[in-house]
């Protein structure tokens, strides 16, 4: 059975101060929007909020989304927010799924087993790309991508071409890009002048905290509108 959220829909003014009373109330402010339909503003349980997020598939989940007074709609997560000093959610954007239609998603690349470079020649395992775009029905969305990467030799390379494809998905990411490759300690110790310079160059410099997001602050936008930053 899909995971079951509830959400309870918010009215009056969706602005700062109205987010705060709702996380004060112990809920999140969210925004359900997409299929064609109008854009609402919800509150969520953060705790089922986070059950999702820590799951095995994460934001790929799709789950039933219960309104109350309507029909549960498909939905997933396609933005959350989080407060840095507590790390505490304090936004989520979700999107109404068509079942019989295929979306994009980023799903994460798993390297399994050990490279021959590294057992026999002493290289490094260097995972370039942690996750991969794909386009596929929501129902073919893998939870990750497995890949054997046993027989990398020192300097051979595991390309986007090398992760097993299926016709029931399609990668989006260049053929060519590298997802990992087998380097020695010196390639991997190349860039560290350079990172050093920087650090030395900000140091002494500071910052004021600011919210942890992904493609939103945390003044939330109107219900009707479109959350910018959202992945398609």
């Amino acid at each position: 059975m899909p995971e079951v959220v509830t959400a309870k829909p918010r009215t009056g003014k969706f602005n700062k101060n109205a987010a705060r009373r709702v996380r004060a109330a112990g809920q999140i402010p969210a925004v359900l929007y997409g299929a064609g339909h109008d854009a609402v503003a919800v509150e969520l349980d953060p705790k089922h909020i986070s059950k999702i997020l820590y799951s095995d598939t994460g934001h790929n989940t799709i789950f039933d989304v219960d309104l109350g007074d309507k029909s549960p709609v498909k939905a997933m997560i396609v933005d959350w927010q989080r407060e840095p000093i507590k790390d505490r959610l304090i936004h989520i954007d979700l999107k109404r799924i068509a079942m019989d239609k295929v979306l994009k998603v980023n799903v994460r690349v798993k390297l399994l087993g050990v490279p021959i470079g590294v057992k026999t020649h002493g290289g490094v395992l260097d995972q370039v790309m942690r996750e991969v775009e794909i386009e596929c029905l929501p129902t073919d969305i893998p939870s990750h991508i497995d890949v054997d990467v046993s027989n990398l030799d020192l300097h051979e390379v595991l390309r986007v071409s090398g992760l097993p494809h299926s016709d029931k998905i399609k990668f989006l990411d260049d053929e060519e890009a590298t997802v990992a490759h087998v380097i020695t300690i010196r390639e991997e110790a190349v860039a560290t002048p350079d990172a050093a310079a920087e650090a030395a160059a900000t140091a002494g410099t500071t910052a004021e905290p600011e919210v942890a997001k992904k493609g939103k602050t945390e003044g939330e936008g109107e219900a009707g509108k479109k959350p910018e930053g959202a992945r398609k």
